[in-house]
């Protein structure tokens, strides 16, 4: 398998779990703890969002043949799915909306589960990723550098998480949206993207 394949594997993994974007937010859910305190929630959410990652990058082909779907057909969908997502992060939605969820929480409370390992790293875009790339190959070679990739993906995340609160000031709000919607508008043409190779798989043009 060509090695540009799994470079767009790690592109769009990155640009749609967002581990940049995400940081600030992590600073939200985490109010008060100390730096160890934050690197075990940090730590434990990856895990569990590899754990899902993974699952459903192996089994997602097989449910969706049990149930007739076609993986070109679901690419066409991820396709759009990952579009509005990119949508999202261009307009600032999907910011409000992890924001919205940061607030309310109480520092005694671990959001390790909800919301830091499902939607926020392990979202439905995510999720849908992990069955496309696993589509774009054949074997057990493909499948696991599909998994060492999104494992790269989170093992920065990680690091951002353990960086957070500097990073968080280096950046400030301005920073991070600008860094949002250059990775939204990278997302849209790979969604776009997806979505020509999902019409090329049926066969509808050559």
């Amino acid at each position: 398998m060509d090695m540009s394949t799994y470079i767009t594997a790690f592109v769009t993994l990155f640009v749609v779990i967002d581990p940049i974007g995400l940081t600030p937010v992590f600073i939200a859910l985490t109010p008060g703890m100390s730096g160890l305190h934050r690197r075990r929630i940090g730590l434990r959410a990856l895990v569990i969002a590899a754990i899902l990652l993974t699952l459903f990058g192996l089994a997602g082909e097989t449910i969706l043949s049990a149930i007739g779907i076609s993986i070109s057909a679901f690419r066409i969908a991820g396709g759009l799915l990952l579009f509005l997502t990119a949508l999202d992060m261009l307009f600032e939605r999907r910011t409000e909306r992890r924001e919205g969820q940061a607030d309310g929480d109480d520092p005694g409370h671990d959001p390790s589960v909800f919301p830091l390992a499902m939607p926020l790293l392990a979202g439905p875009g995510a999720l849908a990723s992990m069955i496309l790339l696993v589509g774009e190959g054949q074997g057990i070679g493909h499948l696991l550098m599909v998994n060492l990739t999104m494992l790269a993906v989170l093992a920065i995340a990680m690091v951002l998480f353990v960086l957070a609160t500097p990073l968080a000031r280096a950046l400030g709000r301005t920073g991070v949206m600008v860094v949002t919607r250059l990775l939204g508008m990278l997302l849209a043409a790979l969604s776009v993207q997806f979505v020509i190779d999902g019409i090329r798989g049926l066969g509808l043009f050559g």
